[in-house]
């Protein structure tokens, strides 16, 4: 008897959820989640490093009502497996959650109106009301109810492939759901880009951690590692002996161990902060202090009180006088590993107290975030292309001429690409090698823990967690900020200052890209220029992208290049509004320009004229603008003096190097150049002292300074 072909296929519960997306390898398609399981997981299609498992996981059983949880595993089932040609393509497992959680919001609007969920029985009446709904809410941006909506057009789109089909009409007469969300789409990139003022200490201090203090905290790891081998293999010399032997060859050993401090001059360990809630007086000083740290003591005497708490040192039966007595004698130390600690040159004392076991684990998530920080901004990478990086990506290649050496970083792209991801190379500088280089240290005992190759494990020292940082990232970026701030700044003078708002700057993973695209776009002569070879940084990162990643970086530059134009000359305007006078050949044309835009604007104060008409009404010259050091450039390729000294085919902006900005007509002159202009005259007065020089040169570079002179002259004084 021959199978009816609809019997081949399973029932819809009995369905794989992932029956078309492609699987993470040892993984096997019919034993993953169905479509009639009360939890779904999808964290096998998902590649990802940085994907959250709460994103890639559905519990229906969070649906109170039956029919709402029957419509929307319907709905998921066809979003992961259906592609609909000119509308959406399948829906990524990554995003299963937010497709739960807008689908969850009209279905249940839906039932409340119609007392049972049917899709059958939804009209154009019931949506226009969930609309309306979504709008009321002031909060609520145009495009997130754009995205509410569209959860609508679905149902009908895919009514095909629902059980019992989905709507019976065209929502909207086959309006697009962003259209009647009233969603304008704009370009600009909402990401908020660090200020100078914060990513210049954060990128200062994470450079610090990765050259200088990781050296420290690296070897701290290898001798505690050590100090825990040997104490495991004293353990099991001594497992068959008697609890009263063992405990004299364990005081024996803390008797050994504290001479050996009293022979350095250094004192008993005790914690660097409370232990667990509990502090110590100390009998000497009456002080309030962290107790005595019995870990170390535990580790140099041969005792796991984990396992066996009644071993304890503090206990009566362990050696509290003996400890009691060394502290009279020796006093305490803060810590009390073995591992030096480097001088900060700065200050001439070591950058912080000698570890703990405790103070270790901080600082090495310290020191991930740092790495993180110098990889992500650095190289411009996106958050899931940075944590896709695994131990040995990087390498080193020579130039195609054969005469430089290029550090590369391979990584994963995602974006516009596969679920799976596609190998990519990045060009990168010397900082960012190095933080790779600390970071495969960092993970080694992940590594041989877990068999994992990522540089990304989960440092929190805890039984049971997640083995990659992922979305934790976040988390531990913040809490390197206020690590700064607490550990080597003060209340009054915080390491990284405050936000514009006087919060804390909140750190996201998009604000390193989108920085220093606009860093290298709009203000290559920056304080970061001058810290760690910006300029190679640019060259790398226009490298690495444009050259053999096509990861969209130089795009994403030039888009903010647009933006910074725009934004300076948006800031021309109000300086202009504040009576700053602008400098330089060009001046007098800008400031007429800005002065016309002024009056058409009307007799609104210049902080809150309205800048979208502004900026409409400035593009043409914002399109020309361009930051210089000693000038910033209005660029005509007619006129511009740059450009009469080299032949270029194609003059799509000026060039700097060989600027002329008191006589190109295209150069003008502002306050904030004026410090530029003040170190050159500095620097002529002091070769003028000189006294070997000839009477030839003497005469050009007084010259040369009187025209620097007057330069200075015709620029504003700075603000007081």
């Amino acid at each position: 008897m021959t199978t009816p072909v609809h019997a081949l296929v399973p029932a819809f519960d009995d369905r794989p959820v992932l029956a078309s997306a492609p699987l993470k390898a040892g993984h096997a398609r019919e034993e993953l989640s169905h479509v009639g399981d009360p939890t779904w997981d999808l964290g096998p299609a998902v590649f990802r490093e940085n994907a959250r498992r709460c994103h890639v996981t559905v519990h229906f059983d969070v649906l109170e009502h039956a029919d709402v949880q029957a419509a929307m595993r319907a709905y998921l089932y066809a979003r992961l497996n259906v592609g609909l040609p000119g509308y959406h393509p399948k829906l990524p497992p990554a995003s299963i959650r937010q497709a739960f959680n807008r689908a969850r919001r009209f279905f249940a609007f839906a039932r409340e109106r119609l007392g049972r969920l049917d899709l059958g029985r939804i009209d154009q009446a019931l949506i226009d009301a969930y609309a309306r709904h979504l709008r009321d809410d002031s909060a609520r941006r145009p495009v997130i109810v754009g995205q509410l909506l569209q959860v609508v057009t679905d149902l009908y789109h895919l009514r095909d492939h629902l059980p019992g089909g989905g709507l019976g009409f065209e929502p909207w007469a086959g309006q697009a759901a962003a259209r009647v969300a009233g969603y304008r789409h704009v370009r600009e990139n909402r990401t908020p880009r660090m200020p100078e003022e914060i990513v210049t200490p954060l990128l200062a201090w994470s450079l610090r951690y990765v050259t200088t203090f990781a050296t420290d905290i690296l070897a701290a790891r290898v001798a505690l590692d050590r100090l825990e081998a040997v104490r495991a293999r004293l353990l099991a010399a001594e497992r068959g002996l008697p609890d009263a032997e063992r405990r004299l060859r364990q005081r024996a050993r803390l008797e050994r161990y504290l001479a050996r401090r009293a022979r350095q001059g250094r004192g008993v360990p005790i914690w660097t902060t409370a232990h667990n809630g509990a502090t110590r007086i100390d009998p000497l000083t009456g002080d309030a202090t962290p107790p005595i740290n019995a870990h170390l003591l535990h580790l140099h005497a041969g005792i796991d009180a984990v396992a066996e708490p009644a071993m304890h040192l503090m206990l009566t039966t362990g050696a509290p006088d003996v400890i009691r007595e060394a502290v009279a004698s020796l006093g305490t130390e803060v810590g009390g590993m073995d591992t030096p600690i480097s001088i900060a040159p700065e200050s001439g004392r070591p950058w912080r107290a000698r570890f703990d076991v405790k103070t270790l684990a901080i600082e090495e998530r310290m020191l991930q975030a740092a790495a993180y920080i110098v990889c992500a901004y650095l190289t411009g990478m996106r958050d899931c292309e940075v944590q896709a990086m695994r131990r040995g990506c990087l390498s080193i290649a020579r130039s195609e001429d054969s005469l430089i050496e290029r550090q590369r970083v391979r990584s994963t792209l995602y974006k516009r690409r596969s679920s799976a991801g596609e190998s990519a190379s990045w060009v990168t500088i010397e900082p960012v090698a190095e933080a790779i280089t600390v970071l495969e240290r960092l993970s080694e005992h992940a590594a041989r823990k877990t068999g994992s190759d990522t540089l990304w494990p989960v440092l929190r020292p805890r039984a049971v967690t997640k083995t990659h940082l992922s979305s934790e990232v976040v988390r531990q970026l913040n809490a390197f900020r206020d690590h700064l701030n607490t550990v080597f700044g003060s209340p009054d003078a915080p390491v990284i200052p405050p936000g514009p708002d006087g919060k804390p700057w909140r750190i996201t993973t998009r604000q390193f890209r989108r920085t220093i695209a606009w860093h290298i776009a709009n203000r290559p002569f920056g304080t970061i220029a001058g810290m760690i070879q910006y300029k190679h940084a640019s060259v790398a990162a226009f490298e690495g992208y444009a050259g053999t990643s096509g990861s969209g970086f130089r795009a994403e530059v030039e888009a903010q290049r647009r933006l910074g134009q725009i934004d300076d000359l948006l800031d021309y305007f109000d300086r202009r509004q504040g009576g700053a006078s602008l400098g330089g050949p060009a001046g007098p044309r800008i400031a007429r320009t800005l002065d016309d835009a002024a009056v058409k604007l009307g007799p609104l104060p210049a902080m809150i004229a309205d800048r979208a008409r502004l900026r409409v009404m400035l593009a043409s010259v914002a399109r020309t603008f361009h930051v210089g050091l000693l000038a910033d450039c209005f660029f005509d390729p007619a006129t511009a003096l740059c450009l009469k000294r080299v032949t270029t085919p194609d003059p799509r902006q000026p060039l700097t190097a060989l600027c002329e900005p008191t006589r190109c007509p295209n150069a003008c002159i502002t306050a904030r150049h004026r410090p530029a202009w003040e170190r050159a005259a500095d620097d002529a007065r002091a070769h003028l002292r000189e006294r070997r020089m000839s009477d030839l040169q003497r005469r050009a570079l007084e010259g040369e300074l009187d025209r620097l002179t007057a330069v200075i002259a015709g620029i504003d004084p700075p603000a007081p």
